[in-house]
């Protein structure tokens, strides 16, 4: 896909001109860029990326600089996000931007970089018409046909994801499907929840987080995994319409009072019962959070409407740009601690 056609939605993958494997990170992005996080590393530049790799390699397409990639053992954490931001600095300068509205330097690719854009709905498309697919992504199909024909959700609302979208997948690569809309994902949500009750599917739950998200499992020994992204008519704010000034680290638990975001990244959680866990969480009434942001996938879905969380995090003001708005929220997944975490009560 061309960039210049390309709205870019959160889990859209991209490759750069510099054989970087990105995903696309939120809704907002500035003019010219895509906020983004790093997946694969080409063989050539894994040094200058100072951190554990995941000892198998991947292989995109036919050119040199993909011919070997890697992964970092761990995507998401802190200390792993800080050196990525160096590597860059150091070495892949225009990948950087410095983020006014949250006074921060943040990892985004150049427009004029990226050189394949691969949309969820797009791949699925391109995988239905396929002339001879392999058992994978044959699998892939009839796993998708399973969940059309059972929840009554369109193609059209429907996507592949990970590695078969890029058509780089290996035998013992998982299944990951995307669900298109709120309204979608809850009716999918529900469906697996009836395929898991009759045995069709089942649940894999390796700890709390994937206990309470329930969006992995296997489907005739093969893993799948599926997450939601936003329509474009649903409500998503532009770059620059809120500014974010970060005040204090705060450890506390809520209530959950709308879970209508939660599915997404960044997961929104609206919440009410502030309960300060510690002396430095007491904060004035003026200043109580309305909504837990967390930035961290994991934390996706893991609690409705009325089910208590336990959280540690940022506490930012946000202030909007055009009018008077002012409120507060807790951020989860700042880049700055490892001892973030949002938890199911």
């Amino acid at each position: 896909m061309e960039t210049t056609a390309w709205s870019p939605a959160d889990g859209d993958t991209f490759v750069t001109k510099d054989g970087f494997i990105m995903n696309t990170f939120g809704y907002e992005h500035p003019a010219n860029r895509v906020f983004a996080f790093l997946k694969y590393i080409p063989a050539k530049y894994k040094d200058l990326f100072n951190v554990e790799m995941l000892q198998r390699t991947w292989k995109f397409g036919s050119t040199p600089l993909t011919s070997q990639l890697f992964r970092a053992e761990k995507l998401y954490t802190a200390k792993n996000y800080q050196t990525f931001l160096e590597a860059f600095r150091k070495n892949f300068s225009s990948y950087l931007f410095f983020d006014q509205t949250r006074n921060k330097e943040l990892i985004t690719a150049p427009l004029d970089r990226i050189e394949q854009v691969f949309v969820p709905k797009d791949q699925l498309v391109w995988l239905q018409t396929l002339k001879t697919p392999d058992s994978l992504q044959t699998h892939a199909l009839k796993l998708i046909d399973l969940i059309h024909n059972k929840s009554g959700i369109s193609y059209t609302d429907l996507g592949i994801h990970g590695s078969i979208a890029l058509n780089m997948h290996a035998p013992e690569s998982d299944i990951d499907f995307v669900v298109y809309g709120t309204e979608n994902f809850r009716q999918v949500e529900q469906t697996i929840q009836q395929l898991v009750n009759q045995g069709t599917l089942s649940y894999i739950a390796g700890n709390r987080i994937e206990a309470a998200r329930r969006f992995v499992g296997k489907h005739e020994g093969k893993i799948w995994m599926y997450n939601a992204t936003k329509k474009p008519n649903e409500n998503k704010p532009n770059y620059g319409d809120y500014t974010y000034t970060a005040l204090s680290p705060v450890r506390f638990s809520a209530t959950v009072c709308d879970d209508t975001q939660t599915m997404y990244r960044p997961a929104v959680y609206k919440i009410t019962q502030y309960k300060p866990q510690d002396a430095a969480s007491e904060i004035d009434l003026n200043k109580i959070p309305l909504q837990v942001l967390s930035n961290i996938g994991c934390y996706r879905n893991i609690a409705r409407t009325g089910q208590q969380i336990k959280v540690a995090g940022m506490l930012e003001k946000v202030q909007a740009i055009h009018d008077d708005t002012v409120f507060y929220q807790v951020v989860v997944g700042t880049a700055s601690s490892e001892e973030e975490y949002l938890w199911p009560i």
